[in-house]
């Protein structure tokens, strides 16, 4: 199957999944539900759940198995990007080409919203947790002990990211707001399914490689994006890092810098598959996805 079809019948799968994960209260809560699904199924790429879902099948084909650890990535993921957009981090006013969760509603249901969306993804694995079989806890619960570590290290690296702006700083800490902002998760998604399928250490020892090189391609691709992106394609304004004289890889090393470093890092993300053989295929392809995508 060609990658493109690939990437759709992943997004296809996890998107009836977390339709199926939505709350549907009715009053009083309607309003705070509506704020959630309208960031949760604004579209997206999801790439974090699928991430968990292809590294698992190179060693498993039974995907639902991962399934609860990928609904909950996406809703962590979205939780981030609606506190993201809040006039007092980044304040953006669209997202996926739509108005941003507190433009569409207000700033407190969009906190809320927010809140949410972290909530329910730990009520998601509990829920796993509690229906799993006692051989199954012991993987499942290293699984959820790097999902809350990488959570706080993804709110950490936010922080630093925001407290840092409009200051230099020195390549240690861009490469902690990086290392932590973005790749904390695409790290956490790789190996989680790498855990769930019982992969070996010298596997782990690869495979998280691999995801920290596309983690950190991704932050320094949204940088180059942010530079020179398509504002019609990307869904949002291009250029606020800028305004926001955000430190970047752009800004610390130039436009053509940042992606020669690009460049290296994808090329040395796919070496660490070469031992998968076929098997590893779609990561190879999504490795390149990550550093040539326009949105």
């Amino acid at each position: 199957m060609e990658f493109k079809d690939k990437l759709k019948d992943y997004q296809m799968i996890i998107n009836k999944e977390l339709e199926k994960n939505l709350r549907k209260q009715e009053c009083p809560e309607k309003i705070l539900n509506n704020s959630m699904e309208y960031s949760l199924m604004a579209g997206g790429k999801r790439l974090r759940p699928i991430l968990v879902l292809a590294t698992y099948q190179i060693f498993k084909n039974d995907i639902e198995k991962a399934m609860p650890y990928a609904v909950a990535i996406e809703m962590v993921h979205n939780f981030s990007l609606i506190h993201d957009d809040l006039p007092g981090i980044d304040n953006d006013d669209f997202r996926h080409g739509k108005p941003t969760n507190h433009k569409q509603f207000n700033e407190a249901t969009a906190i809320l919203a927010g809140d949410g969306l972290l909530n329910n993804a730990y009520m998601v694995i509990a829920d796993d947790l509690k229906k799993s079989r006692i051989e199954e806890l012991e993987n499942k619960l290293i699984v959820f002990k790097e999902f809350s570590s990488a959570v706080d290290r993804m709110i950490a690296g936010e922080y630093v990211d925001t407290e840092y702006e409009g200051k230099r700083i020195n390549n240690d800490y861009l490469e902690y707001i990086h290392k932590n902002k973005t790749g904390a998760l695409l790290r956490l998604c790789v190996r989680m399914g790498a855990i769930l399928s019982t992969a070996s250490e010298k596997d782990m020892e690869s495979l998280t490689r691999y995801a920290e090189k596309i983690g950190l391609a991704f932050q320094i691709k949204d940088d180059i994006l942010s530079e020179e992106g398509d504002e019609k394609i990307l869904g949002k304004p291009v250029g606020n890092d800028k305004e926001q004289e955000k430190c970047t890889y752009v800004s610390k090393y130039g436009l053509e810098g940042a992606k020669e470093i690009l460049s290296n890092l994808t090329k040395e993300a796919i070496v660490e598959l070469d031992k998968y053989g076929e098997k590893a295929n779609f990561l190879r392809e999504l490795a390149l996805y990550i550093e040539n995508r326009n949105k």
